[in-house]
């Protein structure tokens, strides 16, 4: 069991260079709501969620309070709604995302996710009329977050769904546009999507998970950033082995604040989830750490070999600190919420075509990106089939939230606020892919998915 005086060391960590626990995420069972009648099932998820919940946000208060240490979000997770509201006799999911919505804010916390389907190798009725659902129900609640898993190593991608998805991102934009479509960065779309992710939009609660449990996310570029700062002028493996015992340091702070979470909510302890999640603070950002690395400006070459030596430190570092490290675990790399991408693509040395080969070697993929509200939905969906090939062909998870904002081009900025910041308007390569979209089918499980 950890005591306050392991973390003593990361007072400066806090209190200086932006160290925060991101999110305690409660993850909840909802296979117990099913019923069918949708407003039944509507009321069994609010009551259900309200129950298990209703002490998530006071317990991470009281943590905050007592370690010293700011939790951002306090988020739960739920049971893939599509599972739920297959029994039930209906035609639309909607209901059920008011009533994830009226429970979030019942107990006060910051998003619910769990608005999910997993399509990875075809659909199910449930899965079609969630993924229909979607773009009403991110137009009418506030702290709903959706997900859609459309392919894996296992199963390879499911192109019927990639198409579908592109069109459903863009009509969630056109029924938030006149919030800069901010339905879509409520919506992200994964492949080999993981059933303890304590992030939004991802996170839902696996069928493999247990009733209820714990799952909390750290962070803390600023620590990493200021951390390098003193090895200036040293070789790469000083780089490494500086931040291998900065992420050891980071996870600590987050297996006490889990463990002790979960002791005081009466559930089980999930995972840390080590990535490094930016924000717009300055002094809180992924793209920094690279430049502090030795790069003039993020996007430029060397980016990609800095990023995987800094993903792949941070993991050896949280795997020491913690044997129960889940989740996503990496570097984001966000451009809405990391000021020094944005800066990045405002300078012109960050693109979006970088950012996909950055997407081979950290978490999670092409996330919070804001383009051309023009773009066709087959573009949107060849670039989704581009990120998922990504993860397939490499085992790992990858993902793609982009924002088609309604009436803005390049040049434009869109603001968000919060934790989701600024971004702006990235171009968009506009050579068709309509005829590769509309083929549909299924791209066959890679030879690597041939492991047992």
């Amino acid at each position: 069991m950890f005591e306050i005086k392991d973390i003593l060391e990361t007072n400066r960590m806090i209190s200086e260079n932006n160290l925060d626990v991101r999110t305690i995420t409660m993850g909840i069972s909802l296979r117990d709501c099913a019923h069918p009648d949708i407003n039944v099932t509507a009321q069994k998820i609010y009551d259900k969620i309200t129950k298990k919940g209703e002490n998530l946000v006071k317990v991470g208060e009281d943590l905050e309070a007592e370690f010293g240490i700011p939790i951002i979000n306090k988020r739960v997770s739920v049971t893939p709604i599509s599972i739920i509201g297959e029994s039930c006799d209906a035609n639309s999911y909607v209901p059920l995302a008011k009533a994830l919505d009226a429970a979030g804010k019942a107990i006060g916390i910051n998003f619910i996710g769990g608005f999910s389907a997993q399509v990875d190798k075809g659909y199910t009725k449930g899965d079609k009329i969630l993924i229909a659902s979607i773009p009403e129900a991110l137009a009418v609640t506030d702290i709903v977050c959706s997900s859609v898993a459309i392919g894996s190593t296992k199963c390879g991608i499911n192109m019927d769904a990639v198409a579908e998805m592109g069109r459903v991102i863009k009509k969630a934009a056109e029924l938030t546009a006149e919030r800069d479509a901010i339905g879509c960065a409520k919506l992200v779309v994964f492949c080999n999507a993981v059933p303890d992710n304590p992030f939004m939009a991802g996170a839902f609660h696996g069928v493999t998970e247990p009733e209820s449990v714990i799952n909390v996310g750290v962070s803390g570029p600023g620590v990493v950033k200021r951390a390098l700062e003193d090895v200036r002028g040293q070789d790469i493996g000083a780089v490494a082995e500086t931040i291998k015992k900065t992420a050891f340091k980071i996870t600590r702070v987050g297996q006490l604040v889990a463990q002790e979470a979960a002791r005081r909510l009466n559930t089980q302890f999930g995972i840390i989830d080590l990535s490094l999640a930016p924000t717009p603070a300055v002094g809180d950002s992924v793209a920094h750490i690279l430049e502090e690395i030795g790069l003039e400006s993020c996007g430029g070459p060397g980016t990609t070999a800095t990023l995987a030596l800094l993903n792949d430190a941070v993991k050896k570092g949280g795997l020491m600190a913690s044997s129960y490290v889940g989740g996503l675990s990496g570097a984001f790399i966000p451009v809405s919420e990391d000021a020094g991408m944005i800066a990045a693509v405002e300078r012109g040395s960050l693109t979006l075509e970088k950012l996909e080969a950055m997407t081979c070697v950290c978490s999670v993929g092409l996330d919070m990106i804001a383009i051309p509200g023009d773009t066709s939905a087959q573009t949107i969906s060849a670039i989704i089939a581009d990120e998922a090939a990504i993860g397939m062909i490499n085992n790992k998870t990858t993902a793609v939230r982009l924002i088609p904002v309604p009436g803005k081009g390049v040049g434009d900025v869109v603001e968000f606020g919060g934790l989701l910041g600024y971004c702006p308007i990235m171009r968009v390569n506009t050579f068709k892919p309509d005829v590769f979209i509309a083929r549909g089918g299924r791209i066959p499980a890679p030879i690597r998915s041939l492991t047992n």
